[in-house]
């Protein structure tokens, strides 16, 4: 693919380029913006080298075997993603559409990426101080009679904020609602 001219696309959200090698070869101002690294450092480079893209819990998906790289470039459709990328000022949740551009030996991906909203939704910011605390002591395994102890107050009560934290949450289980909860940044 070397020699290839560099494609310009226009877009008002971050977007970038790259060939079935993962190499970029076009990054929008809107890219630049959103990571903090120009066109002229991207341009040339691996994309995940770029990125450095992982989930929320911190594991790789940016990498020289990239599973969405691998799946679009056999021509499979590829889900919106959340992806935690690396820039100067610290990390950025993103979504990340990837779509195939052209045919043949003249396919291009290309990857969009929107900021995922940072704030939680109204109906977490509803949890008292109390229901937050028995989230964390969740979060940390404990279960109810344990959280009942180590806050001083009774296992029905536990139990009772827990069911208004997986109503606030819209979760099933404590499992969902823990998992929710550091998607939301509510715990750790």
């Amino acid at each position: 693919m070397a020699g290839r001219p560099v494609t310009t696309f226009a877009s008002g959200d971050a977007l970038f380029a790259f060939d079935p090698e993962l190499t970029i070869v076009s990054w929008n101002r809107g890219a630049e913006e959103l990571t903090g690294v120009s066109a002229d450092e991207a341009v040339g480079r691996s994309c995940f080298e770029v990125l450095g893209g992982h989930d929320d819990r911190g594991a790789l998906v940016c990498h020289r075997g990239c599973s969405t790289a691998r799946l679009i470039r056999d021509c499979w459709p590829v889900a919106c993603q959340g992806l935690v990328i690396e820039t100067p000022e610290g990390s950025r949740r993103v979504h990340l559409s990837t779509i195939a551009v052209g045919e043949g030996d003249c396919r291009l991906f290309v990857h969009v990426l929107v900021p995922r909203e940072e704030r939680a939704p109204a109906t977490a910011r509803l949890l008292t101080r109390r229901q937050r605390q028995v989230l964390a002591l969740l979060a940390k395994g404990l279960p109810a009679k344990v959280i009942a102890t180590e806050l001083g107050i009774v296992e029905v009560t536990v139990r009772n904020h827990i069911r208004a934290i997986l109503v606030s949450l819209g979760a099933h289980s404590q499992l969902e609602a823990i998992a929710r909860a550091r998607l939301l940044r509510l715990v750790e």
